[in-house]
């Protein structure tokens, strides 16, 4: 019998092999000094701690306790290791219980989505259209699937709903995270911000000009924006309603 193909790369294949099946030892050198696991785990604290950009091989390996080159005995480089982080990442994320009607589910998730980029802010570096193919991602990607397909949706429409609450749960963490960044970068909060120029509204603003603005603001409707529970939870529920006509259909 001939050799069997191989699919995709052998760079491909090692991502995947370490997704799910990390070796107890490296692939070189007389014994394990670490594993893969407690590489992923230092990598996600040190991310969390630190900020992505002060993570790199060496300050990692330094962590860890190994040499830099005993590091890329374990993990080939930082793109495999930030997959192998992301895919640590989706695996904490607790799935709300199958008994569950499917809006609550689909609302749940939302809520699980946004408190694991709130845990961890570097996750907002990655792409949600190349996320890995490991456990961690596959489960959650699963469970949202079931989902639609519980509410009785086609296939199709079942996933573009999951990756239309998947995306508005990383735009509007991605929002707010960029925002708790930048008043810790510039020591001025975001009220701080509005306030420094609030010369603009009696010097400039002409309430003729932008009527509906200026109504809007005077009904105090920029002032309910604060809570951001009370936001996530509201446009979730306006993509569900949606959801809920088609379900009828």
């Amino acid at each position: 019998m001939g050799e069997q193909p191989m699919w995709g790369t052998p760079e491909g294949q090692r991502i995947i092999e370490l997704l799910w099946a990390p070796p107890e030892q490296p692939a070189r050198g007389p014994r394990p000094k670490t594993s893969v696991r407690e590489i992923v785990a230092a990598a996600m604290a040190l991310a969390d701690a630190e900020g992505f950009d002060a993570l790199s091989m060496r300050a990692l390996a330094k962590e860890v306790g190994v040499g830099a080159m005993t590091l890329y005995s374990y993990v080939p480089g930082k793109a495999e290791l930030f997959e192998l982080m992301v895919d640590a990442a989706y695996a904490e994320r607790p799935l709300p219980e199958a008994e569950l009607d499917w809006r609550e589910r689909y609302r749940r998730h939302a809520f699980e989505a946004r408190q694991m980029y709130r845990r961890h802010p570097w996750l907002l570096e990655s792409n949600l259209w190349r996320l890995p193919l490991g456990p961690g991602v596959l489960a959650v990607t699963e469970d949202l699937l079931a989902i639609g397909q519980s509410a009785g949706l086609s296939y199709a429409v079942g996933s573009r709903v999951s990756s239309l609450l998947e995306a508005y749960s990383f735009g509007t963490a991605r929002g707010e995270i960029a925002d708790r960044d930048e008043a810790r970068r510039t020591g001025q909060s975001s009220d701080d911000f509005w306030d420094a120029r609030a010369s603009f509204w009696q010097t400039y603003f002409d309430a003729a000009r932008y009527p509906t603005m200026f109504a809007t603001w005077e009904a105090g409707a920029y002032d309910e924006g604060d809570d951001p529970d009370r936001e996530l939870g509201f446009a979730i529920d306006l993509i569900l309603d949606s959801v809920a006509r088609l379900v009828e259909r």
